[in-house]
């Protein structure tokens, strides 16, 4: 079903699409930067909760500020230096994190109207063509990014990208969960699980240094299912740095696979993540700070959390790193899923 979502600063009005299953879960999403704007789950009470942040219409949006719900691109997270060199050629960013770039910004795709191609009550297919030069970047590249909602409760997002020249490409949804409902206050008793033996390791600037530690012995290490809370304030680099959990885990295994789960006692909401990227960004809402949100809620520090399955940050720069680079007649395709147990 298609409503309508508000006017935009230029006039344009955006669009909400709402899916739903035959288990009482419904989603919906905005054709206004591609956004995932919510996520009724019922609770083990029976009562649904909107686990997911977000605002209550298109305007809402585009003044955010904290990427909430967003699919961002063509890069996500951090390039150092806001450049890099590809094919002998040096491409310069807008410097809008420091002196390095954060999400390609500041003219992100999740500030954007993006074409609907495909939409019923289980999918709906966005389109955007972003041209050569576009935030700094080679190439013109066709993106189309699918949400589906299916019986088994997964959310899943499919990501399709071709270019007209070798680019960088590194897209995600920067989503923000709270499984006890959007307004209910912190996440650091969510209970996590991460299929993860290491870690990036990260400068002051949150620029990786190329280094990838072990997550054994550390406060970075949940592979046995712990707190978000636990050791957040722990005097470890790493928690120092990012203001708490804001940093790129590398998942075990290839291919499409579980890379985390998190739970709330409370709601008894249970969200497992799967995805076929090598990497995944964990942020603990640690500069959330009165943000205004859905239903006249404010999203305080560490109020969601977001699981970004990527690439890993700054990849250009790092030749042990994956390769975030795609390239002319390539066709680039991935998918992440959100699965809730409830």
């Amino acid at each position: 079903m298609k409503k309508d979502f508000g006017a935009l600063k230029d006039g344009e009005r955006a669009e909400l699409y709402l899916l739903k299953n035959q288990n009482g879960m419904e989603i919906a999403v905005s054709n206004y930067g591609a956004a995932w704007v919510s996520a009724w789950v019922p609770g083990a009470d029976g009562r649904k909760r909107d686990v997911l942040l977000g605002y209550d219409d298109a305007a809402g949006y585009e003044a955010g500020g904290e990427a909430i719900g967003a699919i961002v691109g063509r890069s996500a997270n951090r390039i150092g230096g806001a450049e890099f060199t590809l094919n002998g050629k040096t491409y310069h960013l807008t410097k809008n994190q420091g002196e390095n770039n954060l999400h390609s910004g500041p003219d992100f795709f999740h500030k954007r109207l993006w074409k609907t191609l495909e939409e019923d009550d289980s999918h709906v297919v966005f389109a955007l063509e972003s041209p050569d030069g576009d935030q700094g970047y080679p190439g013109t590249m066709d993106i189309r990014v699918t949400y589906s909602l299916n019986d088994e409760n997964q959310v899943q997002i499919f990501y399709h990208g071709e270019s007209s020249e070798d680019t960088v490409c590194n897209m995600t949804n920067h989503a923000y969960f709270n499984l006890n409902g959007d307004d209910a206050g912190d996440i650091l008793s969510h209970e996590v699980w991460v299929d993860a033996d290491t870690y990036t390791r990260m400068d002051a600037d949150s620029i990786p240094t190329g280094e990838i530690v072990p997550v054994e012995g550390t406060p970075m290490d949940f592979r046995r299912k712990k707190s978000v809370g636990r050791d957040i304030a722990a005097d470890y680099e790493a928690l120092i740095l990012g203001n708490g959990y804001d940093h790129n885990w590398v998942i075990n295994g290839e291919g499409y696979r579980k890379a985390a789960e998190i739970s709330a006692k409370e709601s008894g909401i249970t969200m497992e993540v799967y995805t076929d990227r090598p990497g995944m960004q964990i942020y603990s809402g640690n500069f959330l700070s009165s943000e205004p949100g859905k239903r006249s809620a404010f999203y305080t520090k560490r109020g969601g959390i977001c699981f970004e399955t990527q690439m890993f940050p700054d990849a250009i720069h790092h030749e042990n790193f994956p390769s975030p680079i795609l390239r002319k007649g390539e066709v680039w395709e991935t998918v992440t899923a959100y699965k809730f147990i409830f």
